[in-house]
């Protein structure tokens, strides 16, 4: 098994410590009732509805409700639905307190029972008419349902009596509920009614054109999002849907440089024009743009991280490492900041590691000392691979069982590394029996059954190393690997040739451009006999990956077919890349080649 350990992906941790979000309409309480975890009732607590504490009726907790109530709880928590549903609703009616039809709909959305969760959500509404909670989750419940035309009334109620400061706000809202609708043809045609006495805002034609935008309809999404940068110029918000509604990139492009030449200063905008440029691997006009931003805000964690990023990319590591350093002080003075510094810390440790400073790379993984951190596992991890690298392997293996972790993907992971560490040093039996006890704990773990077929395999136990292959077919159908692996072993030793070849045939389907994969497909097809299929299929593995193995077999049907001089070329550069090569020596020894 091969194991990389990636830099970045650059898209990916940029979208983790991005400099400026884009604006998006302010976040609703609709977006689906959460059914809350079945609690003991208590009396009524004045300062929880959304009505307000005096807008709650004195009720009477009587010890007939309590017991009524408690009994209700008990029953939904083992498992029951409709007595405690029926029973909530019923004491909702009787003492009109709306918390207990709140309940009621918890209980009924639980139990995926749509209908009898609008009556409760209903009466909650009608108990408690000026509760926004209410009426948000009214509203987000209708839009998913066939009776999304009540919602339209209530929107426009909402829209009408909200001050004109937060007209906006309300708007925004109304289209993130609307666009959760099923019949996006009505929720759009409902949108564009309720929006229309307000056109002389900026907001109405921006929700145009976020609605006109999830129905395919760009030229008018455009033609919105124009309309609402025409009343208010120097909206980085209508600027910055202009840009996302046009569709492609270059024109985006455009619309966000303009801004910018007449909006320096319009921070978001150019966040958002510095991400599009690296999304597009404009990486040096991506970088100004970064350094722009940061000059007006030096201490810009996204900013910093983004450029770290950037300057990867474009290989300049100095300028990396020192914006990353920059990033964890400006993160460490920032106790309140929620991100997580793992991924700067790994980079550069292999920053570190990379120039050949091993402590370096240790102490930056050392920082990763907290078990909650979401890289906790892979940085001590992946210490433990360098002090394993450096040739301490007792050191190596006690820094494994140092790792603090309940995960049982995470401890089986350990364990596979453990075994790693042990067959690189050569102790292959070790290894094996460090994988034989691990599968006793994990015994349908894909990896570690991968490995173990490996090691058997080199253990000759040939009927357990397909065996374990053909398990891990079972419990990881796409597992390119172990098809590749049984093919290729079936390959080598020159049997059951046709079914190896249906083995490597259908791994190359799940990854085409694998070279390994290739260079069986290779092998098989020299074992076969096919010279011509065989050489093509090797030269295609060797032109992705010029690795000293697919190097020995290309040598090899090139000897075959006599081209000796050739053959000997790719045998000498494997044994320039790795003289220790066993499959390299293995070769010129049968063939009594010399080189």
């Amino acid at each position: 098994m091969k194991n990389a350990f990636a830099i970045v992906t650059l898209s990916a941790l940029m979208a983790t410590h991005a400099m400026a979000q884009t604006p998006v309409a302010p976040a609703d309480a609709a977006a689906g009732p959460t059914a809350a975890a079945p609690t003991a009732p208590q009396e009524p607590d004045t300062s929880k509805e959304g009505a307000g504490g005096d807008g709650l009726p004195k009720v009477e907790l009587s010890s007939d409700l309590l017991y009524k109530l408690t009994k209700a709880e008990m029953e939904f928590k083992s498992g029951q639905w409709q007595g405690p549903y029926v029973t909530m609703m019923v004491a909702a009616q009787q003492t009109r307190d709306p918390r207990l039809a709140r309940r009621a709909s918890e209980m009924a959305l639980a139990a995926k029972q749509g209908s009898e969760a609008l009556a409760a959500i209903r009466l909650w509404r009608e108990l408690a008419p000026e509760s926004d909670e209410a009426t948000q989750f009214f509203l987000g419940f209708v839009v998913l349902t066939d009776k999304i035309e009540e919602a339209e009334p209530i929107f426009a109620e909402r829209l009408a009596n909200a001050p004109g400061g937060a007209r906006g706000v309300a708007l925004f809202q109304m289209q993130q509920i609307l666009s959760r609708s099923n019949d996006k043809l009505f929720a759009y045609a409902m949108l564009t009614r309720l929006v229309q006495p307000y056109l002389d805002m900026f907001e109405a034609h921006l929700v145009l054109a976020q609605g006109a935008l999830s129905l395919g309809e760009r030229e008018r999404a455009i033609r919105e999002a124009n309309k609402a940068l025409a009343i208010k110029p120097n909206s980085e918000l209508a600027v910055l849907t202009l840009a996302q509604v046009t569709g492609e990139p270059e024109a985006a492009n455009k619309v966000l440089a303009a801004f910018l030449q007449k909006n320096p200063d319009a921070v978001e905008v150019r966040g958002a024009y510095a991400r599009l440029l690296v999304e597009q691997k404009q990486l040096e006009p991506a970088r100004e743009q970064f350094l722009l931003l940061l000059k007006s805000q030096p201490d810009n964690l996204g900013g910093l991280y983004a450029l770290g990023i950037v300057a990867l990319q474009l290989e300049d590591t100095k300028g990396a490492e020192q914006y990353f350093k920059r990033f964890l002080a400006v993160l460490d003075k920032s106790p309140g900041d929620a991100r997580d510094p793992f991924k700067a810390l790994m980079i550069l440790s292999q920053i570190a590691e990379t120039r050949g400073d091993t402590a370096g790379a240790i102490a930056w993984l050392d920082k990763v000392d907290n078990s909650a951190s979401s890289g906790y596992v892979e940085a001590r991890l992946r210490r433990a691979q360098l002090i394993a690298r450096g040739g301490n392997l007792d050191a190596a293996r006690k820094a494994l069982t140092e790792i603090e972790t309940d995960d049982p993907a995470s401890q089986a992971q350990v364990l596979l590394v453990d075994a790693q560490f042990l067959r690189d040093a050569g102790y292959v039996q070790s290894a094996y029996t460090v994988l034989e006890n691990a599968l006793l704990r994990f015994p349908d773990n894909p990896e570690l059954l991968y490995d173990y077929a490996l090691l058997a395999e080199r253990l000759d136990k040939l009927e357990l190393m397909e065996a374990s292959l053909r398990r891990v077919m079972a419990l990881a159908p796409n597992n390119q690997h172990a098809y590749n692996a049984l093919g290729y072993s079936l390959a080598e030793r020159g049997i059951r040739l046709p079914e190896a070849h249906a083995l490597i045939e259908k791994a190359l389907q799940m990854a085409p451009g694998d070279p390994f994969i290739m260079d069986s497909m290779g092998w098989v097809q020299f074992r076969m006999g096919n010279l011509a299929a065989a050489e093509n299929a090797l030269r295609r593995a060797y032109a992705v990956r010029s690795d000293p193995e697919i190097a020995v077999h290309l040598g090899e049907v090139l000897w075959q077919k006599g081209d000796k001089a050739e053959a000997q070329k790719l045998w000498r550069e494997a044994q320039g890349k790795d003289p220790k090569n066993d499959a390299l020596k293995s070769t010129l020894a049968r063939l009594n080649v010399s080189l």
